[in-house]
């Protein structure tokens, strides 16, 4: 096996490339999700979405001549990395939206390369908290705030259950990098890894959407629907997640998580894009803000002006 490179470094470009295309899949997902929520209770829209990836992936992995392992120790890896990564996580930030607003929802969720510089810290040699990664996350969560509006923080506190609910969530995303980390030392490839996640995934959400949907009871949804459940499936899953693990193999844990603070941007930019929507001056400050975070945290642009001052 290969020696893992170092972790604790500038991302290259080739995985800036990987965590821009990331955060645009998963920003896409907040569009697919609310379309698709106009039909489906949350917790059926969650096993449609890994169940869907699930079935996307198994057809591909045959395809490249890969195949899943069979071995106990890698199933309880993946059901690990699912539970982490997929099913608690997912669960708890759509229950915590039917009851707080997305923007909050978004900003909390945001804190999760916080809580994976704290993590790492403490789990582990190589990625040890610094004063540039520090500095970096609090300036990207306060660009994020920014961008998404301080008025989403009117209702802090009102609902205190579903908010920290969705901290859970960036809490346990936090997790499920490290926890991710141990694929690369198994030998197990991006595109098996993402597919062993979201098959144990599938298993254990199935049981909880009969349990509390009782999915058998809807309405046939219509096909703008289904086109969002693809969607939410195919590519903000299912092709996410297999970026997801090649960024994690090679760049780490904490520079894998930035991508929530990528994910508002994406989801505004395709905003106005696609629909036309307004940018507020707001949201290009918030969006400095963000590319000053991901700069301090690379570290290369800080490097550079020291050695010029020098």
């Amino acid at each position: 096996m290969t020696a893992t490179p170092a972790i604790n470094r500038p991302m290259t470009s080739h995985e800036w490339a990987m965590l821009l295309a990331l955060s645009a899949l998963w920003g896409g997902s907040f569009f697919f999700t609310d379309v698709a929520l106009r039909a489906l209770p949350p917790f059926t829209l969650v096993l449609l979405r890994v169940a869907g990836a699930a079935v996307i992936l198994n057809a591909t992995i045959p395809l490249l001549g890969l195949r899943l392992p069979t071995d106990a120790r890698s199933w309880i890896a993946f059901f690990g990395m699912g539970l982490l990564n997929n099913a608690v996580p997912f669960c708890l930030i759509v229950w915590g939206q039917t009851h707080i607003v997305s923007g909050l929802a978004a900003i909390l969720n945001a804190t999760t390369p916080l809580w994976t510089v704290i993590v790492t810290h403490f789990f582990t040699a190589e990625e040890k908290m610094t004063g540039n990664r520090l500095a970096g996350v609090v300036i990207g969560l306060i660009g994020v705030t920014v961008m998404i509006s301080p008025n989403v923080f009117d209702g802090l506190g009102a609902t205190i259950l579903a908010q920290l609910a969705v901290l859970g969530a960036a809490i346990s995303y936090a997790f499920a990098a490290l926890f991710g980390r141990r694929f690369r030392r198994m030998g197990v490839a991006p595109m098996v890894t993402a597919t062993g996640q979201v098959t144990a995934s599938t298993l254990m959400v199935l049981p909880v959407a009969l349990l509390v949907d009782h999915p058998w009871t809807l309405a046939m949804p219509g096909v703008s629907v289904w086109a969002a459940v693809l969607g939410i499936a195919a590519l903000s899953t299912a092709l996410a997640y297999v970026l997801y693990f090649r960024i994690l193999a090679t760049a780490g844990t904490t520079n894998l998580t930035l991508v929530t603070f990528l994910i508002p941007v994406s989801a505004i930019l395709l905003g106005a894009l696609v629909l036309s929507e307004q940018l507020d001056t707001k949201q290009f400050i918030g969006m400095m803000l963000i590319g000053m975070a991901l700069a301090a945290i690379d570290g290369r642009l800080m490097k550079r002006l020291k050695l010029r001052s020098a």
